[in-house]
């Protein structure tokens, strides 16, 4: 994965900060923070994460954060080509992989249409973070044939119009959903209506990279009415699919509300 070929002395780099823990950086992410002469950050990305960067280097928060006023994304692509076109090497960080629901492709057309050079530096996804600080597999010979990602908002904060419920509703499938704490009861009743059981293992982590993490495991329809009623403030992300059978359940068949800090390096 190479940037761009440089028609300047500028640079941008959109590097994935993973879920949060900083030793789930990759090493190419943590060069180009050091090497960084500006960094734009979101809210996500924590005080270790912007540890690597030099003293010298300018912080820019530019974070996003649904029902919060954040800048607009034309405000964060002036941003980052303006620093660029001074010679900077500008690192754009996001939390888990630049690709995936990061709006990643909006910066690149913006990066390319000024001539400024790009490239992109893979994250952990906060899905595979998940099923990782789960210590349970995505897929899953003979059950889980599938993964699937799917945004649980559109750009007005709803559950996108055009989703496509066939494929969300495949119990054969896991399925990953990103930002939709807010949302995820009305597409329960969507996936229950055409024909995903009700009885769905489904697992919600919130605040996931974070010593606030916490995970919540149930059935498809108790986690969306505990997420209609207990509206979390954290981030989440909402795993469902027969893989996760059995996880976050106590020896009794219980499946209670738990927290523990992520494991760290001594």
């Amino acid at each position: 994965m190479t940037a761009d070929q440089p028609t300047s002395s500028g640079s941008i780099a959109l590097v994935g900060g993973g879920p949060g823990d900083v030793d789930l950086l990759t090493l190419r992410a943590v060069e180009r923070l050091r090497a960084a002469d500006v960094i734009l950050y979101d809210d996500l990305a924590g005080d270790e994460i912007l540890s690597f960067a030099r003293p010298d280097t300018e912080l820019v928060a530019v974070g996003k954060r649904a029902g919060h006023p954040s800048p607009k994304q034309q405000e964060v692509n002036r941003l980052m080509i303006g620093y660029a076109k001074l010679g900077k090497r500008v690192v754009r960080i996001k939390s888990g992989d630049p690709s995936i629901f990061g709006r990643a492709d909006e910066e690149i057309v913006a990066a390319r249409s000024a001539g400024v050079p790009i490239e992109i530096v893979p994250g952990v996804t906060t899905a595979t973070a998940a099923a990782a600080y789960l210590c349970a597999p995505l897929t899953k010979r003979g059950v889980a044939r599938r993964l699937q990602m799917v945004t649980g908002h559109d750009a007005d904060g709803q559950l996108p119009a055009d989703l496509d419920i066939a494929a969300l509703a495949d119990p054969a499938a896991t399925t990953c959903v990103f930002m939709g704490k807010a949302t995820f009861a009305g597409l329960a009743e969507r996936l229950i209506a055409h024909g995903l059981s009700r009885e769905t293992p489904t697992v919600v982590l919130e605040n996931l990279g974070t010593p606030l993490t916490q995970v919540t495991a149930g059935t498809l329809a108790e986690i969306a009415t505990r997420l209609a009623a207990e509206k979390p403030r954290g981030p989440c992300m909402i795993l469902y699919g027969a893989a996760f059978a059995g996880v976050g359940k106590d020896p009794t068949g219980a499946a209670p509300n738990t927290a523990r800090p992520p494991a760290r390096p001594s």
